[in-house]
């Protein structure tokens, strides 16, 4: 099976799961509890090791997030002390 095939089964599978889901929301009443799996993509944890690598990776994210977003804010002082240079040599 080459790489097209593969991911075209994926999205299959994919689509299929969420057409199931939105049959299933379709068919509850109102007044049901909220869906605890609401999220389609989300990994499936099987033991003890993924709910673990799972919070590690969680973290990491957050970490990263957080070290982006002190780079963007250095990178937006870097450009406004270079546009005050400017103006005032102009």
């Amino acid at each position: 099976m080459d790489a097209v095939t593969a991911a075209k089964a994926r999205i299959d599978r994919a689509l299929a799961d969420l057409e199931r889901k939105v049959l299933e929301l379709k068919a509850r009443p109102a007044s049901a509890p909220p869906i605890a799996d609401d999220d389609l993509f989300a990994p499936r944890p099987s033991n003890a090791a993924d709910l673990a690598r799972i919070a590690e990776l969680e973290d990491a994210g957050q970490e990263t997030a957080q070290a982006l977003a002190r780079a963007a804010d250095a990178v937006r002082e870097v450009l406004a002390q270079q546009r005050t240079g400017q103006e005032e040599t102009h």
